[in-house]
C-alpha cells in the first residue's frame, strides 16, 4: 500500500466531532499515515494541539483570512505567545492557515480587505521569527499574497504550502520560486475544472503535495449540488481516507503511476515542512 500525508484537513472540525477516533483509522487503513490539522482562530488553538498529539498527527498554529472579522488585534499576540511556548514541539510544523481571501464580497471592501492584509502580514512576521513554514489561503489573491512573501521574506527564503492553490500558471511559478509547493485535494477531480486539471498536468511534479481539506472541498463522488440537497439528498462528508482515490485521479492525469504520485508529493511535503522529516523518521 502506498503511503501518504494529507497536508491539509480540519480534523477539529465540528463535523468530526462524534467519531474522530474512527476517521482517523479510516484513513490510517486507507494508506495515510500523517495529517497536518491547521489551526483556523485563537479560539481552536489548544484543540489542534491537542487531537495532534492524540492522533500523531502534526498542527499548524494561525488565524484564516475568514476568521478575520471575528478576530481582535490581540490573538496576534495570543498567536505569538503560543508560538514561543510551543516551539520545540516537533509537532507544530508551521504557520497557518493564513493568507488573504478575496472571493467573499464582505472581506474584498475596505476597511476589511485592509485588516486581512495586516494579519496576514503580521503572521508572516511571526512565521519568519519563530523560523517556521507558512501554509496559505489562496482564493483569488496570489498576486497579493506573493508581493507581501517577497517584502518580508526571511534568511533563507520560505517554505510552505499553498494550499488549494487554483492560480495560473505564471503564479504558480511565483510561488515555486519562493520555495513553496502547491497543494491539490478533491478539487482536480471535477472535470469542468479545466485550469485546475491543466495545472495539474503540467506543474514539475516536485512542486506537488496532497491534500484534502476535509470536510471541505469534497471530491466528486461526494459533492451534492444545491439542487441535490434541496431534493433531499445527503452531501457526503469529505475526510482523509478520501486522499489516495484523489491521488489516482491526479497520477492518471499526469500519466504515472500512483506509487511514483506517493513517493514524490511525500517527499515534497517533508521539504515543504522540514519538521515531518523527525515525525516520520526521514
Amino acid at each position: 500500500m502506498d503511503n501518504w500525508i494529507d497536508t491539509h484537513c480540519h480534523l477539529d472540525a465540528a463535523e468530526f466531532g462524534a467519531d474522530i477516533a474512527r476517521v482517523v483509522r479510516r484513513a490510517v487503513e486507507a494508506g495515510v499515515d500523517h495529517c497536518v490539522v491547521p489551526a483556523v482562530a485563537a479560539s481552536n488553538f489548544e484543540a489542534v494541539h491537542q487531537l495532534a498529539h492524540t492522533f500523531s498527527c502534526s498542527y499548524a498554529l494561525g488565524i484564516h483570512p475568514l476568521c478575520v472579522p471575528r478576530a481582535a488585534e490581540a490573538d496576534l499576540s495570543v498567536l505569538d505567545a503560543e508560538l514561543e511556548r510551543r516551539q520545540h514541539d516537533p509537532r507544530l510544523v508551521a504557520v497557518g492557515e493564513i493568507g488573504l481571501d478575496l472571493f467573499v464580497p464582505e472581506l474584498t471592501r475596505s476597511p476589511m480587505r485592509e485588516r486581512q492584509e495586516f494579519f496576514y502580514r503580521e503572521q508572516l512576521k511571526l512565521a519568519r521569527k519563530y523560523g517556521l513554514p507558512v501554509i496559505l489561503h489562496v482564493r483569488r489573491s496570489a498576486d497579493r499574497l506573493l508581493k507581501h512573501l517577497r517584502e518580508l521574506a526571511p534568511e533563507g527564503g520560505w517554505h510552505g504550502i499553498a494550499h488549494a492553490f487554483n492560480g495560473s500558471a505564471v503564479q504558480a511559478d511565483a510561488f515555486i520560486r519562493l520555495g513553496f509547493k502547491l497543494g491539490f485535494g478533491g478539487a482536480v477531480t471535477y472535470a469542468p475544472a479545466l485550469q485546475l486539471r491543466r495545472l495539474a498536468q503540467s506543474l514539475p511534479l516536485d512542486a506537488l503535495v496532497m491534500e484534502t481539506d476535509s470536510p471541505d472541498i469534497p471530491p466528486y463522488w461526494i459533492y451534492k449540488t444545491a439542487a441535490d440537497r434541496a431534493a433531499g439528498q445527503a452531501q457526503g462528508r469529505n475526510e482523509p481516507a478520501e486522499l489516495p482515490r484523489i491521488a489516482r485521479h491526479l497520477a492518471k492525469l499526469r500519466g504515472i503511476t500512483v506509487q511514483e504520485l506517493a513517493i514524490a508529493t511525500r517527499a515534497n511535503s517533508l521539504a515543504a515542512l522540514p519538521r515531518l522529516r523527525t515525525l516520520q523518521g526521514a
